[in-house]
């Protein structure tokens, strides 16, 4: 007997949607499987766990309201879910289509190679209520599923990547996303609170450029504290190696971005601002959660291949 399956898609009422909708309908995903469509104006940690708390699947998939499940999904999906009672979670196989090398086309295309992100996942409702579900202090869409990933683990579940495919294209957004994305650092000085200098392994997520970012304004500041104190020569140096360390940064952003050769003001703008912005949102977040209890776990069990 295959097992049961709900469908929970936090969402904001994007377009998108309405996509993502028509291709479960064209896969059979409908009646009696349970579809629910949860408004993630709380933010989606609190969406995706009124969501699940209210279906009754034996799992519980996730999906973001922008992806595109391919061809097939639900026929792989049910393989996906044929699992020891070992296996908590079943990741589908994310793709981001190509497209114009933009700054923000870059910055999703991390999406295809991150681990155990919900724009497509699966879950087991018995683990669900294990842990508790997403931790809702994530304000946003970030962090929050690796974090979900983490504990699934340290409860003994295993995590796997399916054979099912989801494509996950890059919606629209402004010149200037990148300075609004730099307030997931706050949610990073949370996982630091909560998980220790070690949470990066911990939750198998990059380390980023924080550090760098952090020297970077730094310099900024010796070198204008230099300046108002007409020590010049010192104020000289500190700014030129600030401006070395943007640079550095914003050729970084190029390389990975190219099609923003065209018009490089806006990254080079944002490449200035990016740093104090980084180091200001994790100073924020680390002052918010600066009573937010350890974690009491000593190990978690890894993933299976």
């Amino acid at each position: 007997m295959s097992p049961t399956f709900s469908v929970v898609i936090p969402t904001t009422g994007r377009p998108e949607l309405r996509r993502l909708l028509d291709r479960l309908a064209e896969e059979g995903v409908t009646e009696p499987i349970e579809v629910v469509v949860d408004s993630d104006r709380l933010g989606p940690a609190h969406a995706r766990n009124e969501g699940w708390r209210r279906t009754s699947g034996e799992w519980v998939v996730f999906l973001d309201d922008d992806v595109v499940p391919r061809p097939g999904w639900r026929a792989r999906l049910l393989a996906d879910l044929d699992q020891p009672a070992s296996v908590a979670a079943v990741q589908a196989q994310v793709t981001v289509p190509d497209g114009e090398r933009t700054d923000w086309h870059a910055n999703t295309s991390g999406l295809a190679h991150a681990r155990w992100i919900t724009a497509d996942i699966a879950y087991r409702r018995e683990m669900l209520l294990i842990t508790g579900g997403f931790d809702e202090n994530f304000p946003r869409a970030y962090r929050e599923d690796a974090d979900l990933a983490f504990r699934v683990r340290a409860a003994g579940g295993c995590l796997v990547v399916g054979s099912r495919a989801t494509d996950h294209p890059v919606r629209p957004a402004g010149r200037w996303v990148s300075l609004r994305s730099q307030r997931g650092n706050a949610d990073d000085a949370y996982l630091r609170r909560r998980y220790g200098s070690g949470w990066h392994g911990l939750l198998e997520v990059p380390h980023g450029r924080r550090r760098r970012h952090t020297v970077t304004t730094l310099l900024g500041l010796t070198s204008l504290g230099l300046f108002a104190t007409r020590r010049y020569a010192w104020a000289t140096v500190a700014a030129a190696a600030w401006a070395g360390a943007t640079a550095d940064f914003a050729a970084h952003r190029l390389r990975a971005a190219p099609a923003e050769r065209r018009r490089p003001l806006p990254l080079i703008a944002t490449s200035v601002a990016i740093p104090p912005l980084a180091v200001g949102h994790w100073l924020a977040g680390w002052w918010r959660h600066r009573r937010v209890p350890s974690w009491p776990a000593t190990g978690v069990r890894s993933e299976q291949k």
